[in-house]
């Protein structure tokens, strides 16, 4: 065997061992798995059904109240809609969300801005802070409401600086919620890309 074929075979075996190699903690996550670990809202399925589940389950509303989450329609750049936790309510216009796989893949952000545009104040249409422009996207998307899961955040929620990073727990209520979340804080995100928004894909889990 000469020398190339060698490298080559070795090239292999070192890849191959790295892939398998990768902690389970890299996960992707999508928004609906994220929404759920950290609000207690135990509903499955696309985002874009959460609204309709919800009925009967949980509350619903069109006011902001920090732990419920938001529910996004689904559009044509989002087929199965979004659901991102409001972490924070700023005014009656603006709150501050935790949510997963919207300005990057896989991606979590925290304690980012949601603004009100709808004409009639009534939260049916948001812009969201969009992480490569560092500031509120140029988009607006529809929503349903808020499902309220009955848990508000403690204290002064997480961190108020926009992040890729999942802060520390004190954002929850329960026990169980802040393990979740102090695992989630061991989470390193998928890859980035400046793209678009990535909850096109089927996320029933």
């Amino acid at each position: 065997m000469n020398f190339k074929a060698l490298a080559a075979r070795f090239a292999l075996v070192v890849s191959c061992g790295l892939m398998t190699a990768t902690p389970a903690a890299a996960q992707f996550w999508q928004c609906v798995t994220f929404a759920r670990s950290v609000s207690g809202i135990e509903i499955r399925g696309n985002a874009n059904t959460w609204w309709g589940q919800a009925e009967g389950r949980y509350e619903r509303g069109h006011a902001p109240k920090a732990g419920a989450v938001l529910a996004f329609a689904a559009t044509s750049r989002m087929r199965v809609g979004h659901v991102a936790m409001v972490s924070k309510v700023v005014s009656d216009r603006e709150v501050l969300l935790t949510h997963a796989n919207w300005s990057r893949p896989g991606a979590i952000e925290t304690n980012v801005r949601a603004v009100d545009v709808s004409p009639a104040g009534d939260w049916s249409m948001v812009k969201v802070w969009y992480g490569p422009q560092g500031d509120l996207g140029t988009s607006a998307y529809p929503t349903k409401g808020f499902i309220y899961s009955g848990h508000a955040p403690a204290g002064d929620t997480l961190d108020a600086q926009p992040s890729y990073q999942m802060a520390s727990a004190t954002h929850t209520i329960t026990a169980t919620q802040r393990a979740n979340a102090a695992q989630l804080a061991t989470i390193q995100h998928g890859p980035t890309d400046p793209r678009g928004i990535f909850t096109l894909v089927n996320e029933a889990n």
